[in-house]
């Protein structure tokens, strides 16, 4: 006779920290892909984009990844993970 495998349960919390870890990892790899997009950028003339403005998207991109990089560390560092269970 079988017996029926056991169901995993994993904390609410813990599962939405390995997730918000997971983002965290995946920051860089979306970093690199925002800032190849300026290699896609062509005009209608076959010429390419001006490199001031390149330029400025670049560091548009490196300054959000910035800001995204610090808000997702503070949320893991306090705990946070979304759900309003915690705060009660």
């Amino acid at each position: 006779m079988s017996e029926r495998p056991k169901q995993v349960f994993l904390e609410r919390q813990s599962y939405r920290r390995r997730r918000l870890i997971d983002f965290i990892r995946m920051v860089p790899v979306i970093g690199a892909i925002l800032w190849a997009v300026p290699l896609l950028w062509s005009t209608e003339d076959g010429e390419s984009v001006a490199t001031s403005d390149a330029v400025v998207y670049v560091f548009v991109v490196w300054f959000g990844l910035v800001v995204c990089g610090g808000i997702l560390a503070r949320a893991l560092r306090d705990g946070r993970d979304g759900s309003e269970e915690g705060r009660e």
